[in-house]
């Protein structure tokens, strides 16, 4: 079975057409810019050579249209009818406390999408729009399954994702923590259960998501019992925008020095904080890295924050777990940043953590393995993430049900 997997941004989308009867990856790539001036979709080719080509996308509907295009494309695309393709799964980032599994999309799905779209004002609506698009390019009858990054965490216990506002905020808006993420964390737990030749409902695992937006997840019998981001992706520790979970005090504080819209102030939180805004030079963790290495002490600085905070949180889960058997680094810094790992697991040491620190320091660039000395403690793993396969799993599987 063909299964075409998507992921909608405001101005983008991302697709793989996965084979799930071998997992074979049969074409992937991106439509940039959407609705803006110089649009254009980036794809590889069968035999691996890269090819951006601009088209107008003026919506998500002629990106969906340029999609179509490259899969059938005579010379380079990976299908020869639109028929081949099965199913169409779709990233959600926002499933709210409705959806604790992948579901297939029908109008009261679509409806209750929309009604979390305040909760993920930036995600929600582009899916949405994704989602039509699809049904207006491949038709009504091709099945469509909505994956949510939320549902993965609905597992947590109600103290560990309450907040200490008055429970009427709780009841009347649906204020508390969801998590995200969620697909990358269930990967790469079942991943790391069987590599260690273990059954997942035996472990507890700390799985560590460290990208641009990241993560922590902690891990017991399979299920999440606590996760750091929150009501948004803006909770948990520093990214490369974002600050993070901070002492609320600090916002109101600068809110009113500098006279600032709550429109204003989340913007300064969620783009302008972070890697980008300790450092000075750049969201980006290798220019950020560059710095450091030219003595740039901010640059210094926001490592040593970011260290310390992932280290704090890893700490945390492990009394929440009662212990630990393993921690999983993935995602783009977490699978590309040997010294990250080499100064989190230092951090660690107390807890019986011994790093490899000469293969660490090799793992990068797709080399994935075992991080941790044969007598650590606690075993701790490179794994990379793959949330488009999660995806075509789940399509396949409700598809396959109906």
């Amino acid at each position: 079975m063909k299964i075409l997997v998507i992921n909608a941004g405001s101005s983008s989308l991302k697709y793989q057409l996965i084979d799930t009867d071998n997992e074979a990856v049969l074409a992937k790539g991106n439509c940039e810019r959407i609705g803006q001036n110089g649009a254009f979709i980036g794809f590889k080719t069968p035999d691996g050579k890269k090819i951006n080509r601009k088209t107008q996308m003026l919506n998500h509907t002629q990106a969906f249209e340029a999609v179509k295009n490259a899969l059938i494309d005579p010379e380079y695309g990976a299908i020869s009818d639109l028929s081949e393709v099965s199913a169409v799964g779709h990233r959600v980032v926002q499933g709210g406390a409705y959806f604790d599994k992948s579901v297939l999309v029908d109008n009261s799905v679509i409806n209750k999408i929309r009604e979390l779209a305040p909760l993920a004002p930036l995600h929600n609506p582009a899916h949405l729009q994704g989602i039509e698009a699809c049904t207006r390019v491949f038709g009504p009858k091709v099945p469509q399954v909505a994956v949510f990054d939320t549902a993965f965490h609905q597992t947590m216990p109600e103290k560990a994702f309450m907040y200490a506002v008055p429970y009427k905020y709780y009841e009347k808006f649906g204020v508390r923590k969801y998590g995200f993420h969620g697909t990358s964390h269930r990967y790469v737990s079942e991943k790391m259960a069987d590599l260690m030749g273990r059954k997942k409902e035996e472990l507890k695992l700390i799985t560590c998501h460290i990208g641009n937006g990241s993560s922590i997840t902690a891990v017991k019998g399979g299920k999440v019992i606590d996760t750091t981001m929150g009501l948004t992706p803006l909770g948990g520790f520093m990214m490369g925008t974002r600050s993070g979970s901070l002492d609320p005090s600090v916002i109101t504080f600068i809110a009113e020095k500098e006279h600032l819209t709550p429109e204003e102030m989340s913007k300064i939180l969620n783009k302008e904080s972070g890697l980008l805004g300790i450092s000075g030079v750049s969201s980006d963790d290798r220019d950020v890295c560059a710095a450091e290495a030219d003595g740039n002490m901010r640059a210094h600085l926001a490592h040593e924050m970011l260290y310390y905070q992932i280290a704090k949180y890893i700490g945390s889960y492990y009394v929440a777990l009662g212990g630990c058997d393993g921690i999983v680094f993935t995602a783009g810094i977490g699978e590309n940043q040997p010294m990250l790992r080499e100064k989190v697991c230092d951090y660690l040491e107390c807890l019986g953590v011994k790093l490899d620190k000469e293969f660490n320091k090799q793992a990068t660039c797709g080399v994935t393995g075992t991080l941790s000395t044969p007598d650590s403690a606690i075993r701790v793993e490179l794994i990379a993430t793959d949330e488009e396969m999660v995806i075509a799993r789940d399509t396949r599987a409700i598809v396959e049900a109906l």
